[in-house]
């Protein structure tokens, strides 16, 4: 059977395997399409199309999420088939890269203001060559002892508007997608029942307006309500149902494995349907 991932990081930005090992490890469970969305960077892209080339099974799509702002909290887009030697694209994207390593940086001086000191040195370390983000802050913490795991480290500290949340330079969700449209790629909503979006009709519906193309419906943990309502709401406003597992690596006991999201094997033809029109 088919097996279709279209969500997953690596170590370029906060996952925790190369974009080659990704790609590895998605051949070895036998996934048959993947996209790898590492969070506004796309350096990844060329190393793990090089991986790709050696699984002849396998369809790898170059994407990215790009983090943006709505009033009460973050929506992301996913951007697929993504140029990712566009200069202007790329451009933008290290400008946001540039945008976390300040953040971070400011949500370790709250941590430490707040009595919870990690160091700047180690975060960078545990990031590697990605960019850094806020799971990069969370192992540090949780290194330290100060959180019993990753979950604790948004509850307590990092999520929306927690005591260590800092704001980022912000992008909105119409400037993402026509961002990723100016670089050939298909945007979609990613995760669109994550906390802060209260009304994903509106936002949809609101995006639409903007060129968005898909709708993040098979998430790995959505309930099959949740999928049929998502599923049901991309067909109303004629985009394409995705779905992936936002794979980290991070802990393959607890997080859902890359290409056990559900995601419908019919996803890919349609994504390259419209690739293909465009």
């Amino acid at each position: 059977m088919a097996k279709v991932d279209l969500h997953l990081h690596s170590s370029v930005s906060d996952g925790v395997l190369s974009p080659a090992g990704v790609v590895d490890k998605a051949a070895r469970l036998g996934l048959t399409a993947i996209a790898l969305t590492d969070h506004d960077n796309v350096d990844g892209i060329a190393p793990a199309t090089e991986a790709a080339s050696r699984y002849p099974s396998l369809t790898f799509i170059p994407g990215v999420e790009i983090s943006t702002d709505i009033e009460d909290g973050e929506v992301h887009l996913l951007g697929y088939f993504v140029d990712y030697n566009n200069d202007e694209f790329r451009t933008k994207l290290n400008a946001m890269v540039e945008s976390r390593i300040s953040r971070a940086q400011k949500m370790i001086t709250r941590l430490k203001e707040l009595g919870f000191a990690v160091e700047w040195e180690r975060v960078k370390e545990i990031a590697g060559p990605g960019s850094i983000g806020r799971p990069h802050i969370a192992q540090a913490l949780l290194e330290k002892g100060y959180i019993s795991d990753f979950q604790e480290a948004f509850s307590r500290f990092l999520a929306f508007n927690g005591p260590a949340y800092v704001h980022r330079d912000k992008m909105t969700p119409e400037d993402a997608i026509m961002l990723i449209i100016s670089a050939g790629g298909i945007p979609v909503l990613a995760h669109p029942l994550s906390k802060g979006n209260r009304d994903p009709e509106k936002l949809v519906r609101e995006m639409v307006k903007a060129g968005l193309a898909g709708l993040e419906a098979h998430y790995k943990d959505y309930s099959p309500e949740d999928r049929k309502m998502l599923v049901r709401l991309a067909g109303k406003y004629h985009l394409i149902a995705t779905g992936g597992s936002d794979y980290h690596g991070l802990n393959d006991s607890t997080e859902v494995m890359m290409g056990e999201a559900g995601v419908p094997p019919e996803v890919i033809d349609n994504l390259f349907k419209l690739a293909g029109k465009r």
